[in-house]
């Protein structure tokens, strides 16, 4: 049976909201950690500042600077 329109809807709309908690508190978390670690103390440049959190990104992806298994 196939579910109509009208429900896939209120399912998405569900799933954006679900989305929206996440992401807000997953840059609550970052925001504390990049507090503590003495981010908002430092004047730099917002496209220098993503490219710095790429690389520590890419570098954490790899495997590489685990500090925890």
């Amino acid at each position: 049976m196939k579910k109509p329109s009208s429900r896939i809807r209120a399912e998405i709309a569900k799933l954006q909201e679900q989305l929206k908690v996440a992401e807000t508190r997953e840059a609550e978390r970052i925001g504390r950690l990049a507090l503590k670690a003495g981010l908002g103390e430092i004047e730099i440049d917002d496209s220098d500042l993503v490219a710095a959190l790429e690389e520590i990104v890419g570098k954490f992806r790899k495997g590489s600077g685990r500090g925890r298994p």
